[in-house]
Order: C-alpha cells, then sequence, then structure tokens
C-alpha cells in the first residue's frame, strides 16, 4: 500500500500557490544582482499571488498549513526581497570607502526591515489570522510601496531607504488596518498588473498610480477606511485555521 507523501498530503491549491510566491520572492531577491527593476516586478508579482491564494482557499478551502506557508512565503517576498533591492541601492551608490555612515545604514535599515517583518507576520498569523482588521501596516503593503517607487523611476537611495525606514516601524505598530473592499482591491491588481507588464511611460505611470494608491493607503487607511462605522473598534474574532483571509492580511 502506498501512501501519498506527507508533505503534499497536507497541501491545497492555496497552498500551491503560496509557495510559488516563496519562489518569485527568491527570485525577485536574486535579481537585485543584476536588475533592480525586474526585483520590483517580481516582489509585485508575488503579491499578487499572495492575493490569489486567499481567493482560491476561500473557493476551494484551505488547509491548517495555510496561514504558517503564507507567512514563510512573505519573509521571502515582501521582508527579504524589497530589503535587498534597498540596500544594493543604497551601498552601491554610496560606497563604505567614501560614504561609511550611509554605506552602514543600507545594510542597517534594510536588516531591521527584515526583522520587524518576520516579527509582523508571526503575530499576525498567531493573533490577527480571520479578522478583518490587521494591527499594523501589512508587509505585502510595505513591500509594494518600495517596488512601485522603484518602478517609478523614485528610486534614488533617499527615497528607498526613507520607505524601508518609515514602513518597518509601522509594522509592528497597534494602528489596526482594515481589509481592502473586494472592488478597491479588483482596482489595486489591475493597476499592478499593468505596472509589471508594461515598460516605458506607461509602465511607470501605472508604478506611480500604485504607488500613490498604497499610499494613500497608508496614511489613511486607519482613520478613514472602514468596512462598516465603528468597525475599527471591534474586538478580533479567533482565527481561523484554513488561511481563507491571506489575501489581504499579512
Amino acid at each position: 500500500m502506498t501512501d501519498r507523501p506527507r508533505f503534499l498530503s497536507r497541501l491545497g491549491m492555496a497552498d500551491a500557490v503560496t509557495a510559488g510566491n516563496a519562489a518569485l520572492g527568491t527570485l525577485a531577491a536574486a535579481a537585485v544582482a543584476f536588475d533592480p527593476t525586474l526585483a520590483a516586478r517580481l516582489v509585485l508579482l508575488g503579491a499578487v499571488a499572495d492575493g490569489l491564494d486567499g481567493v482560491l482557499a476561500r473557493r476551494y478551502g484551505g488547509t491548517p498549513v495555510g496561514p504558517h506557508l503564507d507567512s514563510l512565503a512573505d519573509v521571502a517576498s515582501f521582508g527579504v526581497a524589497p530589503a535587498l533591492i534597498v540596500a544594493a541601492t543604497v551601498t552601491g551608490a554610496y560606497p563604505f570607502a567614501s560614504s561609511p555612515v550611509l554605506f552602514a545604514a543600507g545594510l542597517l535599515v534594510p536588516a531591521v526591515y527584515v526583522a520587524l517583518a518576520v516579527i509582523r507576520l508571526a503575530v499576525y498569523t498567531v493573533e490577527d489570522e480571520g479578522t478583518k482588521t490587521t494591527h499594523g501596516v501589512q508587509t505585502t503593503l510595505a513591500a509594494t510601496v518600495i517596488a512601485a517607487s522603484v518602478l517609478a523611476g523614485l528610486d534614488s537611495p533617499a527615497v528607498v531607504l526613507g520607505l524601508a525606514a518609515l514602513s518597518a516601524p509601522l509594522m509592528v505598530t497597534a494602528i489596526r488596518y482594515p481589509d481592502l473592499h473586494p472592488q478597491d482591491a479588483l482596482v489595486m491588481g489591475v493597476v499592478q498588473a499593468f505596472a509589471i507588464v508594461l515598460g516605458g511611460m506607461a509602465g511607470e505611470s501605472f508604478a506611480f498610480a500604485l504607488l500613490f494608491l498604497a499610499l494613500g493607503y497608508l496614511v489613511l487607511g486607519p482613520r478613514f477606511y472602514w468596512r462598516d462605522a465603528g468597525e475599527g473598534d471591534e474586538e478580533p474574532s479567533e482565527p481561523t485555521p484554513c488561511g481563507e483571509d491571506r489575501e489581504l492580511g499579512a
């Protein structure tokens, strides 16, 4: 009698997409060495996969492994990959010999960014999975802001370092961010898709639009973007083990 492999027996369709997200994050991290723009596109593509696995989990059902697998994949795509984009941009512009302080900042800020992203993902999996709001800026959103700025041409060392330094502590704050309405998530997804596939001025325009939308949600979301009146004060519900809310939470 032959049993299915132990690991495959625990995975569903959504989990396979999540694993693909981890692969995209790894490719993005590798692409930083020769093409930061390609790395940024792969980070945004990982964000698309991160949204798709949530859709599949709701449509076909999730697994108990889902939330944990999702957080592990997000470390690669939305923690390490964007941090390496920042590190390569800053250290490439400011070599240690001529600018030791800026060179060190180009390493330390990305390192702190990854550390806080890992903490945020772990806490989310334990406390916020399955709720309509989440503490702190989502790692997906933080990574989208950095990647979109690169594709929009706002890729100076000061800009990407500043965005990483700003978003890193926001990921572990007590500020609650609500999930996007489905129609708003669809709009952002379309803009994101065009930013990924288009080049030239058209691609930069969509990347700038994505950056504008992401920053708008980052700044205004906690105060003005609630599904229902008073929802911002709700108590978190019990986490669900099936990974059905992976679309926007982490």
